[in-house]
């Protein structure tokens, strides 16, 4: 039996520590009559009784399996299990700045990218967005939300008496041999501040072009073309794709001490020793543009520009490969041959991009099925149809256990779209052709659709994943 979603209401008749010592969860009252999901098989007589006393509820229990229970105790009353270190870390948030660095800390273990830390009407709560969703893992009471708050904009030297605007700071996170910085978002909201703390850190093991999810054919693709002395290289994909992730691993693998790299970026998200980073602050005029423009004047070998946005920018990308420099840089395409469109939108002739374009890569994360929960199903002639060789019998499904938080997902990985540009493709891009579609098949190009394919023939992933 599956639970349904219970109003916010009835969850809060029980704290996340009664509700976990009762192994009771609330779902529904009729006059003082309260009806909880329970244990198959155990007995409640006396916890029953307690609850009477103290809340004046007389309690009816409805029986279903051990593992619901254990499921929903998670989604519904988050435990403190990584900060039970501060004991009961959450009413005690106004003791010190403790509990704050450990959540810190417990997201750079769980790989979290942000933390969402956010009050309504009825309750307070903290979320992180682990590969890519949102997961809520904390319950924050009222009365100590404001002394969190004040917590962290204290730290990111925000004004604490400033509540009617927007602000933005960091922290510098240094804490058991782990530094990075983080950024701070607050937003005045209707019930209080948001405040969205992001973890501009990238685990080193990461970083390497091996690990990121290249097959073995894109990877020597790639790795010719970022060899080559000049020319552009464009990596495509929404927000939240691992643009900057791959343009990282490369700057890494080119990191030479004959070369001078330069960068642009908005943010920095990780520091390379040996490249010159600059951060971008439009502000006081510092654009992409207008460094590419000083960068010209430093004698680069490699320039990264965070993101192409506008045809000044653009402009100067072709410019800079066009006098002898290896330029990389990301735009927001779906597609590798749509970044070439993209451009000519931009006012870039199609003959300049033909003559600089050494190759368009588009990407995007995947999840990946949790190991421990993963679950073989059948195959329908349905997912048959969508699966390469339509003889598959089974594929694997998302499930959901503790260790993934009950999303049946943990981790993710890149799927790519690489396309070198040869003379063949230079000559369709000068004459402004945009269905290449046999010429990149019969090159063995993989789309990002077969790629995710690929990973679901492998076990890693679902359908659903790869259908979103």
């Amino acid at each position: 039996m599956s639970i349904e979603k219970i109003p916010t209401e009835i969850i809060q008749l029980f704290s996340s520590k009664q509700a976990w010592e009762y192994q009771l969860i609330p779902y529904k009252t009729e006059g003082n009559t309260l009806f909880c999901y329970a244990i198959e098989g155990k007995d409640y007589t006396e916890t029953s009784i307690e609850i009477e006393v103290l809340s004046g509820y007389r309690i009816i229990c409805n029986a279903i399996a051990e593992q619901e229970i254990s499921k929903n105790l998670q989604l519904y009353y988050r435990k403190t299990n990584v900060l039970k270190k501060s004991g009961n870390a959450i009413d005690n948030i106004t003791a010190g700045q403790d509990f704050l660095m450990q959540l810190i800390e417990e997201a750079f273990d769980c790989y979290v990218s942000d933390i969402h830390i956010e009050c309504y009407d009825e309750r307070c709560r903290i979320r992180f967005r682990i590969d890519g969703k949102l997961i809520e893992r904390y319950v924050v009471e009222r009365r100590n939300y404001a002394s969190l708050i004040n917590q962290i904009k204290i730290l990111s030297r925000l004004d604490i008496s400033e509540k009617r605007l927007p602000q933005d700071g960091r922290i510098l996170f240094n804490r058991h041999e782990k530094k990075f910085d983080v950024r701070v978002s607050s937003l005045p909201t209707i019930y209080g501040e948001k405040i969205v703390l992001r973890l501009l850190t990238r685990h080193v093991e990461l970083l390497e072009l091996v690990r990121l999810g290249f097959n073995e054919k894109q990877l020597n693709d790639y790795e010719n073309a970022i060899s080559k002395p000049y020319g552009l290289i464009l990596i495509c994909g929404p927000t939240g794709s691992g643009k900057s992730t791959t343009l990282y691993a490369t700057l890494r693998k080119l990191n030479k001490e004959c070369d001078n790299i330069l960068t642009i970026e908005d943010p920095v998200e990780y520091t390379l020793e040996g490249i010159n980073q600059v951060q971008l602050k439009e502000e006081i005029g510092l654009t992409f543009a207008s460094a590419l423009r000083t960068f010209l004047r430093q004698d680069p070998d490699i320039i990264m520009l965070g993101e192409i946005r506008d045809q000044e920018t653009a402009q100067m990308a072709i410019r800079s490969s066009l006098t002898g420099h290896l330029i990389f840089s990301t735009i927001h395409t779906n597609t590798a041959w749509g970044s070439i469109t993209r451009l000519i939108d931009m006012g870039i002739p199609s003959y300049f991009i033909a003559n600089t374009l050494v190759m368009c890569v588009a990407q995007r994360l995947v999840r990946l099925l949790c190991p421990h929960c993963k679950q073989k199903a059948a195959a329908t002639s349905d997912v048959k149809k969508m699966l390469p060789g339509n003889n598959n019998e089974y594929h694997y499904v998302a499930t959901g256990c503790e260790k993934c938080y009950y999303t049946g997902y943990s981790g993710r990985k890149a799927i790519y779209e690489v396309i070198p540009i040869d003379n063949e493709l230079a000559q369709k891009i000068r004459e402004g052709e945009q269905d290449v579609d046999a010429i990149l098949r019969n090159r063995n190009i993989i789309t990002l659709h077969q790629a995710g394919l690929d990973m679901v023939l492998a076990g890693e992933t679902s359908i659903e994943e790869i259908s979103i």
